[in-house]
């Protein structure tokens, strides 16, 4: 099987949709941003980070933010609490150290989140985990993105 026909378009469409209400629930366009660009630092997704990179720009992300989210718990006050809890639920999901996300990490989050929020906050790692595999499966290389 190639490897161009493992997303197909209703799969594809049926991904964007979920993407694109959980970016909506959670109603902060650059606080979205950096939870998929980090999610795709870790799953080594190349693809994903050129484009999440180029729409974090637009929605006005700070140069610092993204030159430093690779080490964001280390940047001290370059993020703030309610984006340093959405990071570290954001690991905690795509990783999976220990076969769950921690109850400590999830009530960091559900303190700067009500529950429709985190609920889209958490379908959103979801979803950016799911393109990442596809597209790391896929080898789609970078530069394919356009606004």
């Amino acid at each position: 099987m190639s490897r161009t026909n493992l997303l197909d378009r209703e799969v594809g469409r049926a991904m964007s949709t979920l993407s694109a209400a959980a970016k909506q629930g959670l109603g902060d366009p650059a606080l979205a941003e950096l939870v998929v660009i980090r999610a795709s630092q870790l799953n080594h997704c190349a693809f994903c980070l050129d484009m999440h990179l180029t729409i974090a720009r637009e929605h006005g992300v700070s140069a610092k933010q993204l030159d430093l989210l690779s080490a964001w718990e280390e940047a001290g006050d370059v993020y703030d609490e309610r984006e340093r809890a959405a990071l570290a639920l954001t690991e905690a999901v795509t990783v999976l150290t220990e076969g769950f996300v921690p109850d400590e990490v999830y009530e960091r989050a559900a303190k700067h989140f009500d529950a429709p929020r985190l609920a889209h906050l958490v379908a959103l790692i979801t979803a950016i985990n799911s393109w990442n595999r596809v597209m790391v499966a896929r080898r789609i290389p970078p530069g394919g993105y356009t606004p």
